[in-house]
């Protein structure tokens, strides 16, 4: 097969990061947009980018692009599309999308025009008049921004973010994909010391010991294009073979985290298990004002409570307070804190040496840095 194109969305603020890692594992002609990664390569790594990627929220095929400026430029320039390489005529393919700065701005109208135009597609193709859609899911998505239509088909089905051992949370959990890119931000490596003092589900420190072990965060899961019949099976196998052999095994990695709330221990502590990397964390019930540094170096990554959300925003601002004492500046540590607060340096006592805008869902925060 031809080589394909390949889009994955991402939090704003690691375009970045998904971009080092779609290069690291083969993707060609990479190209970053505000939140979007766009790129090229071979059926292998569609498959590839489901199981390894860990900042990416999907993986999605691009089918096609073209400028519209009315109902029949979509309907036309959809029907033109090569369908059938992807989809069976048993198959499948509901249809949902966006509109944004576009004269064509309903969405409703937009979904049903993509719909009828595949169909007619298809029905020429396979020489029938009615689609029965008892196959495979192949869930088809569309985007119009400022009268340009892009057209792919979700090659992941749920999230990316679903690693598959986080099926509770406590309240307002960080995303596992915006996690690993902080980590990624963090420099943590197969023989870092980790610290979180407000753990909550465990995500930060999970996610810092399966990237330290490399282990594929999809290994454990299933994807709507494994049902598919246009990839054989063999290359889900060999794909998942090779993500087997590059786990280290030999890694001095080691986590701490600390929460107020026993509930957050144990919760954190079921899901390490589930995530098969227990023994290279430990989970304690302390508050911010215990937190101590012993060891010679760490590094300290976390997400404490927004006033916004979980705390009256005076409590918040206190434990803030709390962190500018007890983070100290001292050679062999550094601190990676995610929070929404405008003055978040004021109230901790110092600048950051560098902070990155991001985004927590619709919530804008900043990751303030202070490196070793």
């Amino acid at each position: 097969m031809e080589k394909l194109e390949f889009s994955c969305p991402c939090h704003f603020g690691i375009e970045s990061v998904l971009s080092g890692e779609i290069k690291r594992i083969g993707g060609q002609d990479i190209k970053v947009t505000d939140g979007r990664v766009e790129f090229s390569g071979g059926i292998e790594l569609l498959v590839r980018t489901n199981l390894m990627l860990r900042t990416a929220e999907r993986v999605l095929l691009k089918i096609g692009e073209f400028s519209v400026n009315s109902f029949d430029d979509l309907f036309e320039g959809v029907k033109k599309l090569k369908w059938e390489q992807w989809i069976d005529k048993l198959d499948m393919f509901p249809v949902k999308g966006h509109c944004l700065n576009s004269k064509l701005n309903s969405v409703p109208d937009c979904q049903s025009i993509v719909k009828k135009a595949v169909v007619e597609r298809l029905k020429k193709c396979y020489s029938i008049n009615w689609f029965d859609e008892t196959g495979p899911l192949h869930r088809i998505q569309f985007s119009i921004i400022k009268n340009f239509a892009k057209l792919y088909i979700d090659t992941s089905g749920e999230g990316l973010h679903k690693r598959g051992y986080r099926k509770k949370s406590m309240t307002a959990p960080i995303k596992e994909t915006l996690a690993c890119g902080i980590i990624d931000l963090a420099h943590i490596k197969p023989f870092s010391h980790v610290y979180d003092p407000f753990c909550g589900s465990g995500t930060f420190l999970i996610e810092s010991a399966l990237k330290a072990k490399n282990i594929a965060p999809g290994i454990n899961r299933k994807f709507i294009s494994e049902s598919w019949n246009q990839i054989n099976k063999s290359v889900w196998t060999a794909e998942r073979k090779r993500a087997l052999s590059l786990i280290r095994e030999d890694i001095e990695f080691r986590g701490i985290g600390f929460d107020v709330d026993s509930k957050a221990i144990s919760l954190s502590n079921e899901n390490a298990k589930k995530s098969g990397i227990s023994h290279l964390i430990k989970f304690k019930i302390a508050g911010i004002d215990d937190f101590a540094l012993n060891a010679k170096e760490g590094i300290v990554v976390c997400n404490p409570p927004y006033g916004e959300r979980l705390l009256e925003k005076k409590q918040a601002e206190e434990i803030i307070k709390k962190m500018g004492k007890v983070f100290i500046k001292r050679d062999g540590f550094s601190y990676y804190i995610i929070s929404p607060h405008e003055n978040f340096e004021g109230l901790f006592g110092r600048r950051s040496d560098k902070k990155r805008k991001l985004y927590n869902g619709m919530l804008k925060c900043y990751l303030y840095m202070y490196f070793k």
